[in-house]
């Protein structure tokens, strides 16, 4: 079978390692790897997230996998088939994928969508434009524990969830790390989320998303603590969730895989577009002090 051809733009975060991994190393554990892909190149550059040392150990990793390393876009996805965005700082999601989306190209832009609900949406206006596929979550999205709570319970009224608050070295840490969590409230709950209020505390963040319908999510966002779970509620029935993160990456990239092969996307844009919403408004809440409406209707 052929393999397609993928091009990482970004290589300040982790991400592009562990995907790339998982396509190309020799090594690769056989029940992580995923089939049908192979990373050829990859640009570089500096964020805050990320500096010239980092980044010099990061590129001998992937040149031993056999990938091209680069400082120029255009030479990076000259001969790609499929392009992933994995910049981990936000603020640079909206330049990089102006350029992408010209190209005809399947994208998966990482998480989180965009730095601000004003780029996120710019960036689904763009994708709009030139009718791109275009794919944009968190592994979160994939997990075991999560699909099964959503088969358990399809229509809850109430959904908690729990996971990690990483600081940013730049921007918003809410955005930059409450996507995992907030994406998990997204998929479990389903869209309609009409408002946020963010509470801070000294574990971290509570965010408290009222529904259109009158459900409520809560989304529990924790300094140093890197666990994830939950549970979804009617109002007589109860299902708990424990999220194993062993095979995060894997899921998602599998998805990813049958996304770039002809697939439709396993996330819609709207949801990635209200997932970026919660967080802008969960950011702006903190900002205030107070209840924040979403920007969008969903």
């Amino acid at each position: 079978m052929n393999e397609l051809k993928v091009a990482i733009v970004g290589l300040d975060s982790s991400h592009s390692i562990q995907f790339a991994s998982r396509m190309n190393a020799p090594d690769c554990d056989p029940k992580l790897r995923v089939d049908g892909l192979r990373v050829v190149s990859c640009m570089r550059f500096e964020t805050p997230f990320q500096d010239k040392e980092g980044l010099d150990a990061r590129q001998k990793q992937l040149e031993s996998w056999g990938i091209k390393v680069t400082e120029s876009f255009d030479e990076c996805v000259y001969d790609c088939d499929a392009i992933m965005l994995e910049i981990n700082d936000p603020a640079y999601h909206l330049e990089y994928f102006e350029k992408a989306v010209k190209l005809g190209k399947p994208i998966f832009l990482d998480k989180p969508m965009a730095d601000t609900y004003a780029a996120g949406k710019a960036i689904y206006d763009l994708a709009a434009k030139h009718g791109a596929k275009v794919c944009s979550s968190s592994s979160l999205r994939f997990v075991t524990a999560v699909a099964e709570a959503k088969k358990e319970m399809s229509n809850p009224d109430y959904v908690s969830v729990y996971g990690a608050l990483g600081i940013a070295l730049a921007g918003s840490s809410v955005v930059w790390y409450g996507v995992h969590t907030m994406e998990m409230l997204q998929k479990l709950m389903g869209p309609g989320a009409v408002s946020v209020n963010a509470i801070p505390d000294g574990k971290g963040v509570i965010c408290i998303v009222k529904y259109k319908n009158g459900n409520r999510g809560v989304v529990e966002l924790n300094t140093n603590s890197y666990i994830y779970g939950g549970m979804v509620r009617t109002k007589d029935k109860v299902h708990f969730f424990s999220v194993d993160m062993s095979m995060a990456y894997t899921l998602q990239l599998r998805e990813i895989a049958s996304f770039f092969k002809g697939g439709d996307s396993p996330v819609s844009l709207e949801d990635t577009l209200e997932v970026m919403d919660l967080l802008d408004t969960a950011q702006r809440s903190l900002d205030s002090g107070k209840e924040e409406s979403l920007n969008g209707s969903y």
